[in-house]
């Protein structure tokens, strides 16, 4: 398992933590992979009965690498992007998060597959997709409507504007939210009242709440064609340098 995704197991709780603080969490292909790993590994551990993630450093996850976007990525069943996409729509089992900081992409729009979250006040939530010239992706489009409601998800979609911890509490993204001293402890208080909870009846009734997961997987795969195309745009391409000629400045 790399050590930028770190995994841990105690008292039925699997928790996985990103670990690249020195680039905010940016998640790169090989991030990707091990979070599929302790996925799978947490579905198939019967010992396990829920899985807990959060980030190391000063946010949660900066978002996907974009050095990785231009290399020429594929978005098929291949890519490690889209099998953790599909991991998590189809997890079956209970997924809490507890989130801090710049949270950014889809360490946004992942949260929107778990069912329990906490977020500490210091939470910067944001979905720069259109700003960088792509589209929504982890089925957002389709989850993050449902959520909010049709204008709310269009506002923070179309205009990729950042928002808080008490705004995504309000908009009911997050369970909790919590001073950062106390986001672990309580994040892990809230897994635990999770999987103290009779087993068959608790995943019974996580079926129900999520339903079918086919109308979500069938959005990852329509959100891919449209993103896999915006990766070969002028528009996307024009943002990355932007990016790149501020950091040179800076």
């Amino acid at each position: 398992m790399s050590e930028q995704v770190l995994v841990s197991s105690a008292d039925g709780v699997c928790e996985i933590r990103l670990n690249r603080p020195e680039k905010r969490n940016a998640i790169t292909l090989a991030m990707y992979e091990a979070l599929c790993a302790a996925l799978a590994g947490a579905q198939a551990d019967s010992a396990v009965r829920a899985v807990l993630m959060s980030g190391e450093g000063a946010g949660f996850t900066a978002g996907n690498d974009l050095n990785d976007f231009l290399s020429g990525l594929k978005f098929d069943g291949d890519n490690p992007i889209m099998r953790l996409l599909g991991a998590l729509a189809t997890f079956g089992k209970p997924l809490l998060a507890a989130v801090h900081g710049k949270t950014v992409g889809i360490g946004t729009t992942m949260l929107l597959h778990c069912d329990l979250i906490v977020a500490a006040r210091s939470t910067v939530f944001s979905m720069p997709f259109v700003s960088l010239g792509l589209v929504p992706e982890a089925a957002s489009s389709l989850l993050l409507p449902r959520l909010v409601g049709q204008q709310r998800a269009a506002e923070l979609l179309l205009l990729s504007k950042p928002f808080d911890a008490a705004t995504a509490q309000s908009m009911g993204l997050v369970n909790r939210v919590v001073d950062e001293a106390d986001l672990l402890s309580e994040a892990r208080k809230l897994a635990r009242d999770v999987v103290a909870q009779p087993v068959e009846a608790l995943l019974a009734a996580r079926r129900l709440l999520r339903g079918d997961p086919a109308e979500v997987l069938a959005r990852l795969d329509a959100e891919a064609k449209v993103f896999q195309e915006r990766l070969q745009s002028a528009e996307f391409r024009a943002a990355v340098f932007a990016i790149a000629s501020r950091g040179r400045a800076g």
